[in-house]
């Protein structure tokens, strides 16, 4: 499928400079146009140009400083950009280079290489594109396969155990729910920041009772009331499951959604009155 136009938009006060770049650039590109930096701020956001052709002397806000305000807007902090100016000294060229911008185009415009320093920079950001969405679709991939063995490990830990069938699951839908709901409350703003991390809670949950797997089956499986040793045992499970998951949090680069597993995996049987454990934690320690 053949590329739609690329977006240019060019930055100028001066309305001869403007017609003669979109008579130069009109064929090849959509060419849109801002006669001031303000009025570019402005059309920014909406218009998502490729790349911007920005005039360095301008008044009341000169090419620079449009280009510092330009990275502070989200939509703008990658776009690349080219001044125009009719004498280049070491200096200016020094300052534009370090504000962001990717090359320089003297005037007057000479078509033939206003047409090729475009054509490169837009080529070099094409393909900057194109990796980084490969880049987020193999980031993509790998957290699902992320996601599913964790929920393979959490269904691990409940074949062993003789709860009724179902549970991690169940689980994982309070434990979202609960989330969802203390999000909107600003006291865990810090703890719950976005619907992500809401997400990655809600994905660990299935592990919390991972340390079972190292309980004896004598004592997991009893059918009847544990011994005060057996149930010394098995409240083990807590330190076992947060140990083991905390040791994969560094072969996994400190991925936040297993450091949340470890963390549940520790305190799920603490209770609000101080009673549960491993630790007794009380109230909001938990």
């Amino acid at each position: 499928m053949e590329r739609a136009k690329a977006k240019i938009l060019v930055v100028d006060d001066t309305k001869t400079n403007v017609e003669v770049l979109e008579g130069i650039l009109m064929d090849e590109y959509d060419v849109h146009v801002a006669l001031d930096g303000e009025r570019a701020l402005k059309l920014i956001p909406r218009l998502k140009p490729d790349l911007i052709l920005l005039d360095v002397m301008m008044p009341v806000m000169d090419g620079y400083e449009t280009l510092q305000r330009l990275r502070l807007i989200e939509e703008g902090k990658d776009i690349p950009v080219i001044f125009l100016t009719a004498k280049v000294d070491s200096e200016g060229e020094k300052e534009g280079l370090s504000l962001g911008a990717v090359d320089y185009i003297t005037k007057p415009f000479t078509p033939s290489l206003v047409k090729l320093r475009i054509k490169n920079q837009l080529e070099y950001k094409f393909h900057r594109d194109h990796l980084a969405e490969l880049v987020l679709e193999r980031t993509l991939s790998l957290r699902q396969t992320l996601k599913v063995m964790l929920m393979s490990l959490g269904a691990l830990a409940e074949y062993r155990d003789n709860e009724t069938g179902g549970h991690i699951r169940r689980t994982q839908i309070i434990v979202r729910m609960l989330a969802e709901v203390l999000q909107k409350n600003p006291k865990f703003y810090d703890v719950l920041p976005n619907d992500e991390v809401v997400e990655q809670f809600a994905t660990a949950a299935p592990l919390h009772d991972i340390g079972k797997v190292g309980i004896q089956d004598s004592i997991l499986r009893k059918p009847g009331r544990l011994t005060p040793e057996e149930m010394d045992q098995m409240k083990g499970h807590t330190i076992l499951g947060y140990e083991v998951l905390e040791s994969a949090t560094f072969e996994l680069h400190n991925d936040p959604m297993v450091i949340v597993a470890a963390q549940i995996a520790k305190s799920h049987h603490e209770k609000w009155d101080g009673t549960g454990y491993p630790e007794g934690l009380k109230g909001e320690k938990i």
